[in-house]
């Protein structure tokens, strides 16, 4: 290493340990006990990076030597602050003033993330203590079983004769509604009762926009004067059904979603908007609590994934007796009861060239089609019909304004 380079990679650990000391001066500047500060913190990171120029042995000792002083704080601060942050900084300094050597960049920026997490010492409390609930606890642990335990170890091969079942793939739909889900639901508590109605709408929308449309209806039942938000809040819920819809193609098939972007687009901006003019109805201010239930349903997630499962056997069985007309028959059927699950029988077939890409999203338009009539009679059966006037109406206008965009603009 010349010596602009070890001029720069020197002034970047100071940076970095200036950066981390700064926070630890502010968290901490009232406590006369605080061990290492601003000045600390830049020598030991200019340490780390001199150690490293030496060589790894060097470094090695200096390292030794930083975990001793980490030791003999802690020993100190320990009677009346039990906690392990401070001692944890003073290695990470270090360590990132040696990895600047290597990687500066990256040290920069691990520097920044953990100055972050050190200044949002009280937000994080916070979070954990009073924002996220037990059972939201939980759920996040059982997102994280599944997507970090279960997940690796499917087969990414398919497991059929037809060769159209594939694990993974079925596994990462179940992670991705559960994902979407817990965010959306984390979101809402959030926002706060306000934006309760609405938020709790969109987000619900993730987890099951079937089951937000059959909630509202009953809402509206309960307080007719809820009709127009609880109808908007549906639509909002659909929107965020067509949002993972749009996510399940282009995890599936990027090529079919970038020739439904327009059609897509442009049903979301007609959801919104006569999302927008029942909330005018009426004031935000009486909009219920969001929820603290559970943030996502395994069993909903796992019942998209065996439908989806069903339905791709079912559309390659259609696929070959009738041809690309059977395929998008078999798929338009299993939008009557999941969405998601008919997107995937229709993208699988794009990737595997079985399916043509304009006949492919006029599936989708027939798939967004079958979907709003289900809702709409469970709007009826739910809410009555002046809840189901307002949701169907809507739900017609996205299915008109995706047909439109499809007739008019042509695939690329």
């Amino acid at each position: 290493m010349d010596w602009g380079q070890a001029t720069h990679a020197l002034l970047a650990a100071l940076g970095i340990g200036l950066l981390i000391g700064a926070v630890r001066e502010r968290q901490h500047g009232d406590i006369r006990t605080l061990q290492a500060g601003v000045r600390t913190h830049a020598l030991l990171a200019l340490l780390g990076a001199v150690a490293a120029l030496l060589g790894t042995p060097v470094f090695l000792v200096a390292l030794l030597a930083a975990s001793l002083l980490a030791w003999s704080s802690y020993r100190v601060t320990a009677p009346h602050d039990p906690g392990l942050t401070g001692e944890i900084a003073l290695l990470i300094t270090v360590l990132l003033g040696g990895l600047v050597l290597k990687a500066q960049a990256l040290a920069a920026a691990l520097g920044v993330v953990v100055a972050i997490l050190l200044w949002a010492k009280a937000p994080l409390a916070r979070l954990s203590r009073e924002v996220i609930s037990d059972q939201e606890m939980r759920d996040a642990l059982l997102l994280a079983a599944c997507a970090l335990v279960v997940l690796p170890l499917l087969p990414d091969t398919a497991v059929d004769p037809w060769q159209v079942l594939v694990p993974s793939k079925l596994w990462q739909i179940v992670v991705l509604v559960m994902a979407v889900g817990m965010l959306g639901h984390v979101a809402q508590r959030l926002v706060g009762a306000r934006w309760g109605l609405p938020v709790a709408g969109f987000f619900a929308g993730f987890a099951s926009s079937t089951a937000a449309v059959a909630s509202f209806g009953r809402s509206s039942l309960a307080d007719r004067a809820l009709v127009a938000p609880a109808a908007a809040a549906a639509l909002l819920a659909n929107l965020a059904s067509l949002l993972l819809l749009a996510a399940v193609i282009g995890t599936t098939s990027p090529a079919l979603l970038r020739a439904c972007a327009w059609p897509l687009l442009a049903a979301a901006m007609l959801l919104c908007a006569c999302a927008a003019l029942g909330l005018r109805a009426a004031p935000l201010d009486d909009l219920p609590q969001a929820s603290r239930a559970k943030a996502f349903q395994l069993g909903h997630a796992l019942v998209i994934a065996l439908v989806i499962a069903a339905v791709l056997l079912l559309s390659e069985g259609l696929r070959q007796l009738f041809g690309q007309a059977g395929a998008l028959a078999a798929a338009t059927i299993a939008a009557l009861a999941e969405l998601q699950a008919g997107a995937v029988s229709i993208a699988s077939p794009v990737v595997s060239g079985k399916l043509g890409l304009q006949t492919a999203r006029w599936g989708v338009v027939a798939l967004l089609a079958a979907a709003g009539l289900a809702k709409s009679v469970l709007a009826f059966l739910s809410g009555g019909p002046a809840y189901a006037l307002r949701v169907g109406a809507g739900l017609a206008l996205m299915v008109a304004a995706a047909a439109t965009v499809s007739g008019l603009l042509p695939v690329a």
